[in-house]
């Protein structure tokens, strides 16, 4: 029976690694194609595979509250915010100078190299110790929603509020200096 349980954990240990080297590839990815994009809405489509996979990260370690917060928070309303402010400016994009690929490539190394650094000297430095199996993860969700339906209505209901006004007042601000 104990030779059951070590490959069925096995096998979800290898389901759980291949994910989050699939999500942190997605992550990675697409942050680096975020930052170098040269078109604001590229970069903007970019980031938002970037915080898709942060929510996957959540998923992964078991906290769905939080991964749906990411999504409907960070995807849903400030990437929907961020294309509202491109799509309303008319702002041209600057022209690339002809030194600047080298100097993306001198700062690319020498941030790799500082930041590879820091890590080896963090993970040769650190007493690592086995850490007990964690335990199944409870799910929250139900219980978060009924506090936030129940005793925290009005907080949420005014914070909805407010973020919708703040988009508003974006937007008015926006077209009111076009004209």
């Amino acid at each position: 029976m104990s030779n059951e349980l070590i490959n069925a954990a096995g096998q979800n240990w290898v389901g759980a690694n291949l994910a989050f080297w699939f999500i942190t590839a997605v992550v990675v990815g697409s942050a680096t194609m975020a930052a170098f994009a040269r078109n604001i809405v590229q970069a903007a489509y970019a980031l938002f595979f970037t915080l898709l996979g942060v929510a996957g990260y959540f998923a992964l370690l078991g906290s769905s509250f939080l991964a749906i917060t990411q999504v409907v928070i960070y995807v849903g309303g400030i990437l929907v915010l961020l294309m509202f402010g491109v799509l309303l400016t008319n702002r041209p994009l600057q022209e690339r100078t002809h030194g600047e690929l080298g100097r993306y490539l001198i700062a690319a190394i020498a941030g790799a190299v500082l930041l590879g650094g820091v890590l080896v000297r963090v993970v040769f430095s650190t007493p690592w110790k086995m850490a007990p199996a964690p335990a199944v993860p409870v799910p929250e969700t139900a219980a978060i929603g009924r506090m936030l339906v129940g005793n925290y209505l009005l907080p949420l209901e005014l914070a909805g509020m407010l973020l919708l006004l703040c988009l508003l007042g974006a937007a008015y601000l926006v077209r009111r200096q076009e004209r």
